[in-house]
């Protein structure tokens, strides 16, 4: 095995921020990280989920201004958003256990 480095594939060093830029997040926005999207997410959902059954309770007083329509669509958004989740969780439970299993 070859552990010496090839001179080709070293970072230019004129040019250092170029690099760090690449690899550093943007905190233009303030320090987002994964835990911060994944609770925005979280709450996206929570609150599609809420508008629905707000929806369909308006619907079963039978409230002129919610149609019928609009209910539907709702709900879907709601179903569509909670499987996504759904998936997003089962693939991080799963990356945990792989990661777990790994011998050391």
């Amino acid at each position: 095995m070859d552990l010496r480095l090839n001179p080709n594939l070293t970072l230019n060093r004129t040019q250092p921020d170029t690099a760090r830029k690449a690899v550093m997040p943007d905190e233009s926005h303030g320090p987002q990280g994964f835990t911060d999207e994944f609770k925005a997410a979280l709450r996206a959902v929570s609150k599609s989920q809420n508008y629905s059954g707000e929806m369909q309770r308006q619907v079963q007083m039978e409230n002129p201004k919610v149609s019928l329509e609009e209910t539907m669509v709702a709900m879907q958004k709601a179903q569509i958003g909670f499987q996504a989740t759904l998936h997003v969780r089962n693939r991080m439970v799963q990356a945990y256990t792989d990661i777990m299993n790994m011998s050391v």
